[in-house]
């Protein structure tokens, strides 16, 4: 990989992203992309951000109505890090990948029916393409050359969400064919 130093963080952040969508062939409109600039650019100086439970920041924004839209904003927003460049945070603190996929939806979409009739619809755009962004943050981490999830994780992801990029990180070689969950309960009855 060669990195290619940008004149400012906005803009590298910037062509971090873009060169992610071309690796996962994803491609943002330009609010959704520009949000995850801004996202990364959000977190990136907070690395105390790993230590949150996002299940127990996720519940005090139920109980929380002045803040509720922040602090659900704040945990949708650590779910798609979370899932998209930290996927092994999840293995080591036991839950699936795929627990910070729907909980991060929820929060979006909760929070797009608190604030989206007054704006672009941005929430709920971020909730339907959660797993998009996902990969397209995938992608991102991948471009080190490492693997972002191992082939037992990508198979769970892939089967709870329809990841690409996890569909891709599964080692097929074999010959194997994976079956999605919603395949199986129609292959039962």
């Amino acid at each position: 990989m060669k990195l290619v130093l940008q004149p400012t963080e906005l803009a590298q952040w910037h062509a971090l992203v873009s060169e992610a969508q071309v690796a996962s062939s994803r491609q943002l409109d330009e609010s959704l992309e520009s949000y995850l600039v801004f996202l990364l650019m959000r977190f990136s100086g907070q690395p105390e951000m790993a230590r949150r439970i996002m299940a127990m920041e996720f519940l005090e924004a139920q109980r929380e109505p002045g803040l509720k839209s922040d602090r659900l904003r704040d945990v949708g927003d650590q779910c798609l890090l979370f899932s998209g460049l930290f996927p092994k945070l999840a293995e080591k603190r036991l839950v699936k990948v795929s627990y910070f996929v729907a909980l991060g939806r929820t929060a979006y979409d909760q929070l797009s029916g608190m604030v989206d009739r007054h704006s672009d619809r941005l929430y709920g755009r971020l909730a339907q393409t959660f797993v998009g962004i996902m990969d397209v943050l995938h992608a991102m981490r991948g471009l080190s050359g490492e693997p972002v999830l191992d082939p037992l994780a990508a198979a769970e992801l892939w089967a709870d969400t329809g990841s690409q990029s996890a569909y891709q990180a599964m080692d097929l070689n074999d010959g194997s064919l994976p079956v999605a969950r919603s395949q199986l309960s129609r292959c039962s009855h």
